[in-house]
């Protein structure tokens, strides 16, 4: 980042003259990792920050900077940073032993408390993380039917292996990413979002499909939303047409309830990948489902039916370390109001936001459901009042990819040049552990970073913008 680009912009320069650790860092990286980074949504213009400590809802990064944290470690940390409950289960736990490659008695607690909150969960098998569980459904979906194809709603997000690595945010026509075999994109038939027509076309169509993959709320926590209606409606579909219905929870999972959206919206799936919350902040997956699909794991079961067994290996399985924290978080979400504790200051927030981009004259809006707030920052200049913008009756057209990097990245550095870490530019997580003083510092750094946004010409003053009536 050169020092014309800083002068230009006093955003991008206070942001550089408050984390010069993190640029350093930042610059170290690149001699080790492709891009300095790890994960591809840490990718932050000019850098991302390098954390060194947090506590409840909020972090502070390796420059002593302070902010509210509305990433929750990518939707893990639904009781916030650091929950003493939680820390104390995985100390207990450490000093017992981290590894002992054999049964211990925390996983069958573990499970017990999967299935008694998860509605699909009459049998559980754990994996390391949320794209391997999905791994696992697809396998699973397809043994268990001896059919091939898999159906896929664009824009949805289930991990990165093969089968789920196009179709997110390229190569929507479903053709293959860089990596994975034609053959293997060949399998898998995507779908426009809520689309449910076309899902019946496809399963009428085509008798191979094993499973219809969901992520309930809609892609990306809500931000192509998904209402509880389409949800009912596949579930009638799929099962008159004998064909899988998979939910992915793992971000919504014991989240926008302590049976996940399943059991909110009353529609029980026949497999539910879990991730995130499960594991209380560690590593940790799980693939949830019914008794058939799942038996296709067991050697007995599938001895005496005669069939080849779905194998299944993984080092860290049902982790130790894992499965104490998770019985921890998922025993405290079962027993409080922590689901809808995070959700009413998610509300806050998005009726705040909103009225502060009314009051601003900007036509944006912020919408989502449950402990999710995302940004509809109105690439296509539609006529749009942000306080009575309802996401699920605008056209799916109108949340395509806002391609403006410049003013999506200036915001994000905005934020957090006044104590607020969204999850990038597309909105953030709440967790339990944030609180009202959180919300009020959150409101007044969205009215800032508008503000500097308009200064640099980024937005257009409010007398130039007539909002929708």
């Amino acid at each position: 980042m050169n020092a014309k680009a800083a002068r230009e912009s006093r955003i991008l320069g206070e942001y550089l003259e408050r984390t010069p650790r993190s640029s350093q860092r930042h610059e170290e990286a690149r001699g080790s990792f492709p891009s300095g980074i790890v994960h591809d949504s840490r990718r932050t213009w000019p850098y991302g920050l390098y954390v060194d400590h947090a506590a409840g809802s909020r972090k502070w990064d390796i420059d002593g900077n302070e902010y509210v944290d509305y990433y929750g470690g990518h939707g893990a940390l639904m009781l916030g940073h650091q929950h003493p409950k939680v820390v104390a289960a995985v100390q207990a736990q450490l000093n017992k032993g981290m590894h002992f490659a054999a049964g211990h008695e925390l996983q069958n607690e573990w499970a017990r408390l999967i299935q008694e909150l998860i509605p699909s969960a009459e049998r559980v098998r754990f994996t390391s993380s949320g794209t391997e569980a999905t791994m696992m459904a697809v396998r699973l979906a397809r043994a268990s039917t001896g059919k091939g194809k898999i159906v896929r709603f664009v824009s949805h997000f289930h991990g990165w292996h093969d089968h789920v690595a196009f179709g997110v945010k390229e190569h929507l026509d479903g053709t293959p990413t860089a990596g994975v075999l034609p053959d293997v994109a060949a399998n898998v038939i995507l779908v426009k979002p809520n689309d449910l027509a076309a899902v019946e076309r496809v399963l009428a169509q085509h008798k191979d499909v094993a499973a219809v993959m969901i992520e309930p709320v809609g892609a990306s926590s809500g931000a192509i939303p998904t209402s509880p209606a389409v949800l009912r409606e596949l579930r009638e579909i799929t099962r008159r047409h004998g064909v899988l219905l998979m939910f992915d929870e793992v971000v919504t999972g014991f989240r926008v309830a302590p049976g996940g959206a399943q059991a909110l919206y009353g529609v029980t799936p026949d497999l539910t990948t879990l991730a995130k919350i499960v594991a209380g902040g560690m590593p940790g997956g799980a693939v949830a489902g019914s008794r058939k699909v799942l038996d296709w794991l067991d050697h007995e079961a599938s001895s005496s039916a005669g069939h080849e067994r779905v194998a299944h290996e993984g080092t860290h399985n049902a982790h130790p370390m894992s499965a104490a924290a998770g019985i921890a978080t998922l025993s405290i979400i079962r027993d409080t109001d922590a689901c809808a504790r995070a959700s009413a200051t998610a509300a806050k927030l998005r009726t705040g936001m909103n009225t502060i981009l009314e009051e601003e004259g900007v036509p944006w809006a912020v919408y989502g459901v449950h402990s999710f707030y995302n940004f509809f920052t109105n690439p296509g200049n539609h006529p749009v009042r942000p306080t009575t913008f309802d996401a699920n009756a605008a056209p799916i057209e109108w949340f395509g990819g806002d391609k403006r990097e410049p003013l999506l990245s200036k915001m994000r550095l905005a934020m957090l040049v006044y104590g607020i870490d969204l999850k990038g530019w597309r909105g953030g997580i709440v967790s339990s552990a944030h609180t009202q003083a959180d919300v009020d510092l959150t409101l007044a750094a969205w009215q800032k970073t508008l503000r500097m946004l308009k200064e640099e010409g980024d937005l257009p003053q409010t007398s130039e913008v007539a909002l929708a009536k």
